[in-house]
């Protein structure tokens, strides 16, 4: 099951768009060992939501240490055969950061197995970085694994339009605390390389209050089909993003097809604020979507107005998919949300 790295021939790699049929999705669960145990059960909750709404229309990969917990809370979905679960020791939840990304390779799928180090050492990641590895070692993935540990990556810090452009931040890739012995034109060229692309699209700005992971894109700007980035904005001179927002925007303003055209720009609107106990601004944002293939799941807030706003303007970027939001109160007390906390897989490749 295992293949390296540099088996592939150049051009036989394809990073897919999230738009594409997947058919399947990996959550990690919660669980009294996380950072999660003083509001085990709130966390749980926003857990079994996700889980549902997701099992209503593809498979559910759950690992954790103890699968009967999941087992348990998840028994009376009406689909019991979209579920798998792999007994597996986890830091945490974030699933969108360690989980395999999925290429496409000659024949088939290969899943990149990229290092995990908690966000540039900021939290334990020993046992989420060998999640992947165990789930082809274990059978559950029967795909090649592309051994990738040599490079720090999180999947929540690129978009791909799954034709040869991907968007990130700068912020985040060049951290000196993942790959801060490459420059940026030495990372642009291993990601060239990992994922067949033709095109990497540098931001430089934006950033949201309490986020962890030096601005990921998905909380930031997302690809979306017909040449369309969909992006978190707000026009409230007072709030404190509204200057690196803005300049994110004038970057996204300067972007431009791979055909040489300027992007369609859907602005997002940024979720009112909202403090933890000690007062601390947390990452509140709708990019940080989920794209199923016929639903997009959306975070949502408790803001009534903007909640309903921002699902309305996801229509317009996803014509084709149902929006169905998903209280991810619980999920900002840990700084994350709901993209964060899942990663597409193609049910081709599990064993089902």
């Amino acid at each position: 099951m295992m293949n390296n790295a540099d088996s592939h021939r150049d051009g036989a790699v394809r990073l897919p768009a999230e738009w594409e049929h997947n058919g399947a999705v990996l959550l990690s669960w919660p669980h009294e060992h996380t950072d999660w145990a003083p509001i085990l059960d709130e966390v749980t909750e926003c857990f079994v939501s996700i889980a549902s709404a997701i099992a209503d229309e593809a498979v559910v990969v759950i690992v954790a240490p103890d699968t009967s917990v999941p087992k348990g809370l998840m028994s009376g979905h009406p689909r019991q055969d979209r579920f798998l679960y792999l007994d597996c020791p986890t830091n945490d939840t974030w699933a969108r950061d360690f989980g395999p990304i999925t290429v496409r390779v000659d024949g088939g799928y290969a899943v990149s197995d990229f290092k995990f180090n908690g966000w540039g050492l900021k939290f334990p990641a020993d046992k989420d970085n060998l999640i992947t590895s165990a789930m082809v070692r274990s059978g559950l993935i029967q795909a090649p694994r592309i051994n990738r540990l040599g490079f720090v990556l999180e999947g929540g810090s690129i978009e791909s339009d799954g034709e040869g452009t991907l968007l990130t931040t700068s912020t985040c890739l060049m951290s000196p605390n993942r790959n801060g012995d490459m420059s940026r034109d030495e990372i642009e060229s291993y990601l060239k390389s990992a994922f067949g692309l033709k095109k990497v699209l540098w931001l430089d700005h934006g950033a949201l209050a309490g986020d962890d992971t030096d601005s990921h894109i998905d909380t930031l700007a997302r690809l979306a089909p017909g040449d369309t980035i969909v992006y978190t904005s707000t026009d409230d001179a007072d709030d404190e993003h509204y200057d690196e927002l803005h300049a994110m925007e004038d970057e996204l303003k300067a972007l431009r097809t791979p055909d040489g055209m300027p992007y369609n720009l859907i602005a997002l609107p940024l979720p009112d604020a909202i403090y933890d106990d000690e007062g601390e601004r947390l990452p509140a944002t709708y990019a940080n979507f989920l794209i199923l293939d016929r639903s997009i799941l959306m975070p949502s807030y408790g803001q009534v107005k903007k909640d309903l706003l921002a699902s309305q303007i996801l229509r317009v970027a996803f014509p084709d998919h149902e929006v169905r939001m998903i209280d991810c109160r619980p999920l900002i007390k840990q700084h994350g949300s709901l993209h964060c906390v899942t990663m597409q897989l193609p049910e081709e490749i599990l064993s089902i």
